[in-house]
């Protein structure tokens, strides 16, 4: 039967002790007294002893002396001060406590635990083989060698079944199985769908006007100067199509002259097409002709492009889709032409991982990419490109925009004949007014969709 005093200290510290100063145990024993100078250790713990009722075997490593001024101190207490004062520590063993220097009781702790760890390994090896589903056998290798193998424990694998061959104590090949059976088993995968949307709006306006005049005094027409000089004359600049040489037959080419005022409404955006009103006036004998075209044109339009790159992929497996063209590029040096290849697709690149709470967390690279042939140089068009590189998180179906550009452009132009379109009123005849908005706008949704094996 173990003394109550024993046991008290085995409750208090345990088997071994090694005394601490950060343990705040609640010491029970009979309050003691003491008050000693000089006085040899053994000779006081033999007093802490008998008043416990313990039986105690000292280490012939116990030795000194001590001094010691106690006042009704719990005798449990003491004790384990003055262990801990002199580097001291026990070991309970049965019924009797064991005293020696915390030095001693480490390599005897550590001599323990070597023969339990060479017990441990003592025992006939077993083999044993693993074929696996899902895990990779390369993969797992490092995890099984670290986590369940002893040191008598060997690995092998044969990649052409992925199956893992391990070489073990009985104890350490179950643990190895049940590693395994944790490890090996289907992981998710994730569907993800990008939709990539552009929109643009466009509009445009002009209007511009023209007009001429042609005035002549000549013999052929009977309305000279009387002069011998100047007997002729010609003033004006009149409209192209409806001056041209050939309209009176009475003219000469020095006669034709260029518009007076030509700012015709022409340079919308690409549009060469407008439409316009004319009206000419003239004098019976031609001597003179006035004309007048006013033009405009106005255009407006809207667009919108979808595109929907969408693929599959295992939890935590990066994996990419494109689809588009690849143009030559070609470069001469020291005579020799060398074709390159610049890519101009649509991409999706993302790497998913699935957490414990369901969500997808994404590492995103999403890019569109085509060719601009109307900008072309030497052959070679533009590439016109669009991109979005980051990571998030989103629940699982739910959709989050991850990208988006708004551009607007708005321009106002005005050509004008210096001086004469300041004229009230009469100034939008010697002027030009054409105006262009233009917006577009770049949205970049995903959504990733979580698609389980037990479903």
């Amino acid at each position: 039967m173990i003394p109550a005093a024993l046991a008290l200290l085995v409750t208090l510290i345990g088997t071994t002790a090694v005394p601490s100063a950060q343990t705040t145990p609640q010491y029970a024993g009979a309050p003691v007294s003491l008050d000693f100078a000089g006085a040899d250790l053994r000779a006081v713990l033999r007093v802490l002893i008998a008043q416990g009722g313990l039986n105690v075997v000292f280490d012939n490593a116990v030795q000194g002396t001590i001094d010691i001024v106690l006042h009704d101190i719990p005798w449990d207490q003491a004790l384990e001060t003055i262990l801990r004062a002199n580097k001291l520590g026990y070991v309970a063993d049965g019924t009797i406590l064991r005293i020696a220097p915390l030095g001693v009781l480490a390599e005897e702790e550590a001599e323990r635990r070597k023969i339990e760890e060479a017990r441990a390994l003592t025992g006939e090896v077993r083999v044993r083989t693993f074929a696996l589903s899902y895990a990779r056998a390369q993969e797992l290798q490092p995890l099984i060698t670290k986590s369940a193998l002893s040191p008598r424990g060997q690995i092998q694998l044969d990649a052409r079944t992925n199956t893992i061959i391990i070489t073990d104590l009985p104890s350490r090949l179950q643990t190895a199985a049940d590693l395994i059976t944790t490890l090996d088993r289907p992981e998710p995968q994730v569907e993800v769908e990008a939709r990539i949307v552009q929109t643009s709006r466009d509009f445009a306006r002009a209007i511009g006007i023209q007009w001429g005049l042609n005035g002549r005094l000549s013999p052929e027409l009977g309305n000279t100067t009387n002069l011998a000089f100047p007997n002729r004359g010609t003033v004006g600049g009149r409209l192209g199509a409806q001056g041209a040489q050939g309209t009176d037959p009475r003219s000469s080419p020095a006669d034709e002259t260029g518009t007076v005022v030509g700012l015709p409404a022409t340079g919308v955006g690409s549009a060469t097409v407008n439409t316009a009103i004319g009206l000419a006036l003239g004098a019976v004998n031609g001597a003179f002709n006035l004309d007048v075209a006013l033009s405009a044109l106005e255009r407006s339009g809207k667009g919108r492009v979808l595109s929907t790159p969408r693929l599959t992929t295992q939890n935590n497996v990066a994996a990419e889709v494109g689809q588009g063209i690849q143009i030559p590029i070609q470069t001469v040096s020291n005579n020799t032409v060398t074709v390159s290849f610049k890519e101009a697709l649509l991409k999706l690149m993302v790497t998913p991982q699935i957490t414990a709470a369901g969500t997808v967390i994404m590492q995103v690279t999403i890019e569109n990419a085509s060719a601009d042939f109307s900008r072309q140089v030497n052959g070679i068009p533009p590439i016109d490109t669009q991109r979005a590189q980051t990571q998030v998180q989103v629940n699982d179906g739910a959709t989050t925009v991850i990208g988006g550009i708004f551009v607007s452009r708005e321009q106002s132009f005005t050509d004008r004949t210096p001086l004469m379109s300041r004229i009230p009123l009469l100034g939008w005849l010697f002027r030009r007014d054409s105006v262009q908005d233009e917006s577009r706008e770049l949205l970049i949704f995903i959504t990733p969709r979580i698609i389980r094996s037990d479903r």
